[in-house]
């Protein structure tokens, strides 16, 4: 499907076409689409609907009425009219077509990641860490709540470091695929570990003992490999923080995002992509693609929160 926001090109549907032919609507369409993109989407799909169904009368006409004296151009004029009108009365109807070109829109848009909740709680369920690693999926049920779930924590790491508390956030939900594969002692009891940090010879803390997936020579290897251990999940994130913030190995990751640096993107979208690149550059993770598929998750977290305001 095509742009709906996009200028027409070609013969138009019909005279009385609402939207092709009507360039202030258009505009106003457009306009809303940059600050009411959901309501924009709605209104383009209730005004395709009606264009659907203006044609589909179109031609039912044509097919069953035979040519009689009285038509002309005065009297198909009359009768365009009154289809226009009957197409927009029947458009926008729960579950009508407008719904179905709704949906469709919606998602290419970038505005429904998927069948995401709008509330709930994270999916705490214990399960080990992935053998092979994945594209984080948004799950069915807990994304909404991962994210409302750890946002105060996110935020206060956000002041001590600068980096947007979205990034953070979602980077826990990369690291844990949303809570369903958080670290784990060995009798099921949660780490807290929400950034797969590991426990160098300088942690003196807890640790927790698991197998999980590392990239050695460019092949994905099971291994067994200690990570810090927490008592809640705020730890984590003060721990994160002082990690990003004290560690020479992430300056330029934090300067990146923060707004130290003159060169820093000013765009949501550019921080993300150098946070998640410069992340990878460091070092954090040994996957070769942790940027990618941390941008994407940073992008699905940023609609989830637009979902929830």
């Amino acid at each position: 499907m095509t742009n709906p926001l996009a200028p027409r090109s070609g013969p138009l549907l019909g005279p009385s076409a609402g939207l092709a032919i009507d360039t202030r609507s258009l505009a106003a369409l457009k306009s809303q689409s940059a600050s009411d993109p959901k309501a924009a989407a709605r209104e383009a799909a209730k005004q395709f609907e009606s264009l659907f169904m203006n044609e589909l009368m179109k031609s039912m006409r044509a097919s069953t009425l035979p040519s009689g004296l009285l038509d002309g151009p005065t009297s198909q004029v009359g009768t365009e009219m009154l289809d226009t009108q009957f197409a927009g009365q029947m458009s926008g109807r729960p579950g009508g077509l407008s719904e179905a070109i709704l949906k469709q829109l919606e998602r290419q848009m970038g505005l429904a990641p998927g069948p995401i909740p709008a509330t709930g709680s994270a999916n705490n369920t214990p399960a080990p860490l992935a053998v092979q690693p994945q594209t984080t999926r948004v799950p069915q049920t807990g994304a909404a709540g991962f994210v409302q779930q750890h946002s105060s924590a996110a935020r206060a790491a956000e002041g001590a470091t600068g980096i947007p508390a979205t990034f953070m956030v979602a980077q826990a939900a990369h690291e844990t695929g949303w809570g369903r594969k958080e670290i784990r002692h060995a009798d099921g009891s949660p780490s807290y570990n929400l950034f797969g940090i590991k426990a160098g010879s300088h942690w003196k803390g807890p640790v927790a003992e698991v197998t999980t997936t590392e990239y050695i020579n460019g092949r994905a290897q099971k291994v067994v490999a200690k990570f810090r251990a927490y008592g809640s999940y705020a730890e984590s994130f003060a721990d994160y923080a002082r990690l990003m913030k004290d560690s020479p190995r992430y300056q330029a990751v934090v300067k990146g995002v923060s707004g130290e640096s003159p060169t820093a993107p000013t765009s949501v979208a550019g921080k993300a992509a150098v946070f998640a690149q410069g992340l990878q550059r460091a070092g954090y993770a040994t996957d070769p693609a942790y940027a990618d598929k941390l941008t994407r998750v940073i992008n699905t977290t940023l609609r989830l929160q637009r979902s929830l305001a």
